[in-house]
């Protein structure tokens, strides 16, 4: 008795044909889902450090207030940070700003009293 001959499904990149010219529409990859690489990442911000009232600028919880419980350096350097929510994240150094005085935040939400005094 024979061995039966074994068929094997066609290859999955039988069906893609040949890749589109330089330059032309390729469904696979459609304009605007290009990537970007911040390489200023990789320099942070010397001035993040811990106890400091930030804004998280990307993510998922991008422009909300945080403060900084531990700073970390690297290759990319990292803070952690919990928001007001109570949530905790580590985010990169360059995507936090820390909230300057004008928001009243950085003192504790106190603002300095404007000078009254009118000369006359």
């Amino acid at each position: 008795m024979r061995k039966r001959k074994v068929t094997y499904p066609p290859a999955k990149t039988a069906t893609k044909g040949a890749p589109p010219a330089p330059g032309a529409f390729d469904p696979r990859n459609p304009p605007g889902r290009t990537v970007t690489i911040n390489l200023a990442a990789t320099t942070g911000r010397a001035s993040i450090v811990p106890g400091m009232r930030v804004r998280i600028l990307s993510g998922l919880y991008a422009g909300e207030i945080a403060v900084v419980e531990s700073a970390a350096s690297g290759v990319i350097p990292a803070a952690q940070v919990r928001t007001e929510a109570g949530a905790a994240r580590r985010c990169r150094t360059i995507d936090l700003e820390p909230v300057g005085s004008a928001g009243g935040a950085m003192d504790g939400g106190a603002k300095a009293p404007a000078d009254e005094s009118v000369g006359t």
